[in-house]
């Protein structure tokens, strides 16, 4: 649900993260697959004409983006989108491009058609803590069991909703029953927050890690203390307080609503839309909202908080930032920081499997910016609009002024070779199978020869990794650019977590142990897994070769049967590993099936656990087979060969969560 996350929250967790620095123009797609919608661009609405004082020149603003944002849509195969800039307290820009539903034409209007923000939903949720903060209803930093009927539990000490705010509980990712497509199945939020409660898994307060839960606990808070439900109380403190009549937590929507929302697509060229989603943790990401509502949002926390909080409240909630690293983004209060080229921004993005959005707040300027696509697109093409816009609109009306060009430190080499390796995301599972993408998928630094570094997953528009320098201690500069990269070094000098400014301040790169580094392991089991291949392999081809010379099979007794034992015992760890792969791909695919309906696999996946182990147990009676019957010195070496891949295979099952039990994932 955020880009933070999701293609819904497994896309990122399963396939991992390939992010890339977009440039303001489009990076080159792949060649289409099929009919490329080519998206008209509609008349403007009276609302684009208003003009401001500020940078922005709205004739400016509507011929870039008019000559932008259908030609972004084209090549990332998206059927529509909204795009909304405010300034000075009005509308200054707020237009659809392309379609609310392909199949019939329907264009987007900015005031009535909803797109779902996803994770910019929460930035309503935390509004909503701030109010009853603000009438000392919450105390921030108070345990947060104190406004439950039920315990949460923390790391080494309470969790509080300040902690929930800058998304540092400490909890783990989880993603079971996270989005569906079934409102049947929809659980109550009350019920939710009970029966879901993630693993501690960090200190509270220490390392941010988004979490989804987090929020949904929050939005149950609000509900508690207010005395009214949770969909009551923002519609009345929120939606009506700024009049946003085409918004709503509410799923299903509500019925005066229905015929207003947008189609969702996975492409555009698709041609038909999907079921409207159900986010579970509805306060982390459950709103509908038309351009105009979110520019109303937009314009009151501009205007210090109008209609929704005091001047005092709203500048907290802004300006108080966790600064867990020097030099990059923080996290504040409920929003992140988003700063560029030297201007204060700060915001929120947003994923549902189908919708894809950011918002940004240049504070300084009184200008508000806001997109949303209602498709995923070819090949993470919303992330490169999302991220093209942004600095494009950034770059354009909010240059950097000229600075001065630091030098290259000193400690360059020292401190760039302290953080080469392998690391894992601060947000992820950390139990059960979703487990596997700490291991499959580790960002990891290199340094090249100019003692300079880049992070694997950090590149430009061709894919080559961006190059930073060291400009202070354990800040790096992009070579050429603009993005920084911090680190943190604890007393030993040992790397605790870093991370670079292109990155929302949740999402943290710590140091992976080492039986889990991929750099370690996944060689291993890629020659443990083909030797077993080769085992399964050569037991027809031997049985064929035998065939046709007319050879006599050799062995007897109990050496015959511990070679076809082996034989089969080299096959059984090959068929978890892949059973627990595909299924893992299948859910990639269809990401609302985690509600439940997949248990059933998941616990007959898991009651095969038994196959790597019996594997283990043939593998060793084969050795000691071998070993105590006279065979000949290659079948002696083989047998040890089949011991250890086997081991190493088990090893990488341990390592990639597949022996955990459970449906807690």
């Amino acid at each position: 649900m955020v880009r933070h996350w999701m293609r819904g929250a497994l896309g990122a967790l399963l396939a991992g993260f390939t992010l890339s620095a977009a440039t303001a123009q489009v990076p080159d797609q792949p060649e289409a697959e099929g009919e490329v919608l080519q998206l008209p661009v509609p008349e403007a609405p009276p609302e684009a004409t208003a003009t401001a004082s500020g940078p922005v020149d709205p004739a400016d603003l509507e011929s870039w983006l008019d000559g932008f944002m259908p030609y972004a849509l084209a090549q990332g195969d998206i059927a529509g989108a909204i795009v909304t800039v405010v300034a000075d307290g009005e509308i200054l820009h707020s237009r659809g491009y392309g379609y609310a539903d392909v199949e019939t034409r329907t264009a987007i209007d900015p005031e009535t058609t909803l797109f779902r923000p996803g994770s910019i939903s929460k930035l309503v949720t935390w509004t909503a803590v701030m109010q009853l903060v603000e009438q000392g209803l919450i105390d921030l930093d108070a345990d947060i069991n104190t406004y439950l009927d039920f315990e949460v539990t923390g790391v080494e000490r309470p969790i509080t909703m300040r902690h929930l705010l800058t998304h540092t509980p400490g909890w783990g990712e989880q993603v079971r029953a996270l989005i569906m497509d079934d409102p049947e199945r929809l659980q109550p939020l009350d019920e939710y927050v009970r029966n879901n409660i993630p693993a501690a898994v960090y200190p509270a307060g220490e390392v941010p890690a988004y979490s989804n839960y987090g929020t949904a606990l929050a939005g149950h808070v609000v509900a508690e203390v207010s005395g009214q439900s949770f969909d009551d109380y923002v519609d009345e403190h929120i939606f009506a307080a700024l009049g946003m009549e085409y918004s709503s937590m509410r799923q299903p929507l509500p019925e005066h609503l229905q015929g207003l929302m947008s189609s969702g697509y996975m492409r555009g060229s698709d041609g038909e839309g999907r079921a409207f989603e159900i986010v579970t943790a509805a306060p982390a990401g459950s709103m509908s909202a038309s351009g105009n509502d979110m520019a109303r949002f937009m314009i009151a926390h501009l205007n210090r908080g109008e209609g929704l909080l005091s001047p005092e409240t709203t500048e907290q909630m802004h300006t108080t930032a966790d600064r867990k690293l020097t030099g990059v983004n923080a996290m504040l209060l409920g929003f992140y920081e988003q700063n560029r080229n030297g201007h204060r921004i700060i915001g929120h993005g947003g994923d549902t499997t189908l919708f894809h959005s950011n918002l940004h707040l240049y504070l300084d300027h009184g200008v508000g910016l806001f997109i949303s696509m209602n498709s995923t697109g070819r090949s993470g093409a919303t992330g490169r609009v999302r991220q093209a816009l942004f600095e494009g609109f950034t770059d354009r009306y909010f240059p950097a002024e000229a600075g001065e060009d630091l030098p290259t430190l000193d400690t360059a080499e020292e401190h760039g070779r302290m953080l080469v390796g392998n690391y894992v995301i601060s947000r992820r599972a950390h139990q059960n199978f979703v487990a596997a993408t700490a291991l499959l998928t580790q960002p990891s630094v290199t340094m090249n020869a100019d003692n300079e570094i880049s992070l694997s997953i950090l590149t430009d528009a061709s894919g080559t990794p961006l190059r930073f320098r060291e400009v202070e201690p354990f800040v790096w500069q992009q070579v050429n650019g603009v993005e920084r990269l911090s680190a943190r070094i604890n007393e030993n000098g040992e790397v605790e977590m870093f991370s670079a400014a292109f990155f929302a301040p949740f999402m943290m790169f710590t140091p992976v142990e080492w039986w889990r580094n991929g750099a370690l392991l996944m060689p291993l089991a890629g020659i443990a897994a083909a030797a077993l291949l080769l085992t399964v392999l050569f037991w027809p081809v031997r049985a064929i070769v035998r065939w046709r010379f007319r050879t006599r099979f050799a062995l007897t007794g109990r050496q015959a049967m511990a070679y076809r034992l082996s034989n089969i015992g080299a096959l059984l760890p090959l068929v978890y590993a892949a059973g627990w792969l595909l299924l893992i791909t299948h859910l990639m695919g269809e990401l609302n099936r985690l509600d439940g309906r997949m248990d059933g696999m998941i616990v007959f996946m898991q009651f095969l656990s038994v196959l790597p182990v019996l594997a283990l147990l043939i593998a060793i009676w084969n050795a000691f087979v071998v070993w105590t019957g006279g065979a000949s010195w290659f079948a002696r070496l083989w047998s040890l060969v089949l011991v250890a891949s086997t081991l190493v295979l088990i090893w990488f099952v341990i390592a990639a969560g597949f022996f955990n039990f459970g449906l807690t994932y």
